[in-house]
Order: structure tokens, then sequence, then C-alpha cells
């Protein structure tokens, strides 16, 4: 799976956490319709922040990372005529920005620009995302290096976008705790539905413009992202110390590396990152060999798109099964089966490579849907307990940025099984039109997904209700510095909302009481999830 579509999995698997977004008045059950959600988000968070949430959501990672999957891909093979390997190996460094999610988020948590900690960072990421797909699309000779910077500046601008409307999310989780749900579900159903729709246009786009086309046309959800950042309604934080910058950067990289040394976090962090690293990407000769004409399938471009769309369909399935039946089930059992399931499923690929479907009456479009939906399906099962786990790792204090290391170390995962999957293609000589050694790939990789069993014991036994981290981490650090520091030091935070009834405050801050003197600092809400 790769990095951007894991932003679009990742807040599908939260929404469906978040249970279904309603809440009850006078007894009586709302139906929680997109509708509803967005109004009720629209009229108590104000309008700014649900156009944020679909733009960055829906229209960014949604739509934006489908045509762009897809686009990319026959660029590669089209326009810039490189060997599967390459595209496999460029593919994993257009998701390096996603390895540096914690920068990311601890910028737009500690580092305000003109006193303001959100609105600037969403302009940023519209801008260098309009800028880098202009860039691409105008310039027809472009060569493959200034290419696969304009791809990454791209990526970095969806992953900016992306942080900083969690931390946007988060922080109105904090201050209203019975809309969380509904944020949650709201965030799920803008990047499923923009997937769908993205991956059914992304095909007829490339036949139509071409790739380049066809990429020029992600500057419009890079501009809605830019425009929300403009729109967006934030309080000013006013006399910021930037002489302290640096202490807060210190302050929670030596927490983070704390929470690190412990074995209940390090032990799963490891095996999530090798049993990604191990799980080899050969989707690059994959891709090749769906629309070679002589060699391969010959699949056209819009059924392209609608394999993948339909594939997506089976990735909701996969949400709906584990929340209906298996969320329950230890964390050890959920990552066994579903290591054995993603190994199985890969099969799959193996058959059609070998064309036994062919032999078996079952036609080749046929059997690439049902192959790519269950894939999609089975890798939603394998995910979703590592998001889960992941969440349980986080001590509070730093449950933000801690989350974005977390979610780092997954795509670090991801990008190295990219790459050790290039690799495999090269070493194997499968090529632009050569695919004799396909099928032996695939069962590399296949066998490849079962190695990480072996380590199964870094997983922890629990069930997934329980808590994994030692009492003591489950404290706000904050807290217990302030309690052992005595009288002078202590500081009290208390969120202050101006709300007689249920509308809410123009501005929500906090005020910091000094135990030590009678002055009140008014400081903006930053906590991240």
């Amino acid at each position: 799976m790769e990095p951007a579509e894991e932003g679009v999995t990742k807040q599908t698997q939260e929404a469906a956490a978040a249970g279904g977004g309603g809440d009850g008045d006078n007894g009586e059950c709302r139906v929680a319709l997109p509708c509803g959600w967005l109004g009720r988000l629209s009229r108590e968070l104000h309008w700014s922040f649900a156009l944020a949430v679909v733009a960055v959501y829906g229209a960014c990672q949604g739509v934006g990372d489908a045509v762009n999957g897809v686009a990319s891909g026959y660029y590669w093979k089209d326009v810039q005529r490189v060997q599967p390997s390459a595209a496999q190996f460029y593919r994993g460094v257009t998701s390096a920005p996603w390895i540096v999610k914690p920068i990311w988020g601890l910028l737009t948590d500690v580092v305000p620009v003109a006193g303001y900690r959100r609105r600037p960072y969403l302009v940023i990421a519209g801008v260098i995302g309009v800028s880098s797909m202009l860039t691409l699309s105008l310039h027809r000779e472009l060569g493959t290096v200034p290419a696969l910077l304009a791809l990454t500046a791209q990526s970095a601008g969806a992953a900016v976008a992306d942080v900083t409307v969690d931390a946007l999310v988060a922080q109105k989780s904090i201050t209203h705790p019975p809309l969380a749900s509904d944020m949650q579900s709201m965030c799920g159903f803008s990047s499923s539905v923009g997937a769908l729709l993205g991956f059914s246009i992304s095909g007829l786009l490339v036949h139509s413009i071409g790739s380049q086309g066809a990429l020029g046309l992600l500057t419009i959800p890079s501009a809605l992202v830019l425009s929300a950042g403009i729109l967006l309604k934030e309080s000013r934080a006013t006399d910021f110390d930037y002489t302290q910058v640096h202490k807060k950067f210190y302050k929670a990289i030596h927490s983070m590396g704390t929470t690190l040394k412990c074995p209940e976090v390090w032990r799963p962090c490891l095996y999530m990152y090798i049993s990604l690293n191990l799980s080899l990407d050969i989707q690059g000769g994959m891709f090749y060999w769906y629309t070679d004409p002589n060699a391969g399938l010959a699949f056209s471009e819009g059924f392209i798109g609608l394999i993948y769309s339909i594939g997506s369909v089976g990735s909701l399935l996969g949400v709906l099964l584990y929340q209906s039946a298996l969320k329950e089930y230890p964390f050890r059992s959920m990552v066994l089966w579903s290591q054995v399931l993603s190994s199985l499923a890969g099969m799959l690929d193996l058959v059609l490579v070998t064309r036994l479907n062919q032999k078996i009456g079952i036609p080749d479009y046929f059997f690439a849907v049902i192959d790519n939906s269950i894939s999609q399906m089975v890798a939603q099962l394998k995910w979703l307990p590592l998001m889960v786990l992941s969440s349980k790792l986080c001590p509070q204090g730093i449950e933000g940025t801690f989350y974005a290391l977390l979610m780092s170390i997954q795509n670090a995962g991801v990008l190295m099984s990219s790459w050790w999957g290039g690799l495999l293609l090269h070493l194997l000589n499968v090529t632009r039109t050569e695919f004799s050694n396909l099928w032996v790939a695939v069962l590399i990789r296949n066998i490849s997904r079962l190695a990480p069993l072996m380590l199964l014991s870094l997983v922890p036994q629990s069930d997934q209700n329980s808590s994994i981290l030692p009492a003591e981490m489950l404290q706000d650090s904050e807290s217990t510095e302030a309690a052992k520091a005595g009288s002078g030091s202590v500081a009290f935070s208390v969120i202050v909302a101006d709300d007689s009834s249920n509308v809410v405050a123009e501005s929500e801050r906090i005020e910091v009481f000094h135990a030590a003197t009678d002055d009140i600092e008014l400081i903006p809400l930053v906590n991240k999830s």
C-alpha cells in the first residue's frame, strides 16, 4: 500500500472505529448521514473547518491520490519510458515526505507563522502542490530527475496538509468531545468517496488527455487546500516567543526517545517495520504487465481505473468486516492470520501471471478484478490491527507527534518494500517488454510475506481493548513533572469556552495560571493527535 493510500485508509479506519458518528438526544437515535455530519460540523465548528476536512481528505487524499496513482504509473511507463524496476524505485522516493511526518507535526504544533499555527501550513501545502503539478504538466520534455522532484514535492504538500488537518481534528475533538465521532466519520467518508471517484475517472482522464494532463489536473485538489487555508477560521497567537522553539523541539524529541526505549513500545514497532519491509512491493512490474499489448494483458486505461475503483470497494468491505466481527480478537491472533491471508491472497497474482485462470475458464479481466478486490480487503484486515496497536502505544502529552512517528516507521517499511521489490524485478530481468520471470517475483513476494511470522512474539498477546503501556506512561508527563516540582512551578491549564448553550465560542483559549505569580497568559490550544 502506498503512503498516500495509507493516509486515505487511515482516516477510513478511524471513522469506523468512531462508531458511525451518531449520538442520541432524549433517548432517540439520530441517523448519522453524511449531510448531517457536514451540517453539524459547519454549524458548531464553523464552515471553514468542514471545508478543510473535505479539501484535504476528500479532494487531496481521496481523488488526488487515486488519480496520481494511475496517472504516474502511465507517466513513468509511456512518457519517461523507464524500466519497471526504476519506476518501482521512483515510487518509493516520492513517498519519502510521509516518512518525516513528525517533523511536519512538530512544526505545526510549536512554530506559528504570522501568529497562526494551522492556516499557513495549509497555504504552503497548497502552493507546493499547485506549483509542482503545473511544472510537471506544462513541460513536455521534462527530465527524469526534475519529474521525480515534482512528484516528490506534490507528495510533500499532501503530507503537510494531512498532518495539519489531523492536528485540527484532534484539537476540536478535545474542545468538543460530542463532535469527535462526527469528525472522524466525515474524514473517513470524504476520503472513501474521493478514492472511489478518483479511481473511476483516472483511467478515462489518462485516455483522453494523457498522463501529464491528468497529473496537471491535480492542481485542483491542491488549490482547494490552498483556499481552505486562506478561509480557515483560527485564533491568532500574540507575543509568541520564538526563542523557546528549540526547547520545545528538544523536549518532544526527548520524550519520544524515552518512550521508544520501553519494551512494550519498541517490540511491536520493530515487528511492524520488519513486516512491512518484507512484504515486497512489485506493483510496478505487475502494472507494466497489465498494460503491455504484446506479452501482457493489454488492459486499457479505463479498465485499469475500473480495477482500482472496485478494489476500493473491497477495501471498504475489509473495514466493515473488521469492525463487525474481528475487532475483539487478540492482536497476535489477528496479525498471524492476516499475514497468512496476505500470502495466500498473493497467490491469486500467481494464477493470473501463469494464466491458470484461462485454463479453468475465467477471463483475465474478471479474474483481475476479483484478485485486486480480495487483495485490498485482506490488506485492510492486515493494516487495521496495526493501526489500533499504534494508537495504544502513544503516551499522554505527546500523542500526536508520537503517533506521527509510528506512522513514519511504518511508511519507512513501505518505502523499503518498494525498493526491495524494484531490486527483485531488476535481478530477475523483468523489463518493459520481458515478463518471463514475473511469476518468480510473485512467488518470492508471497513467501516473504510469511517470514515476519518468525518474530510474532514481538506482538503483544493482549486483546485490542486493553492498555499496553505501563501505568506510569499513561499519565501526562507534564502533570507528573509539575506534581514532582512542588509549588513554585506548578501550572494549571483550563479550557475556556464562552459557551452558554450549544453555540461554539468565537475563539477557544487555554488560560494558564502560574501558581507563583498572579499573571495570566493566554495561549492557543495546540494539542494534537
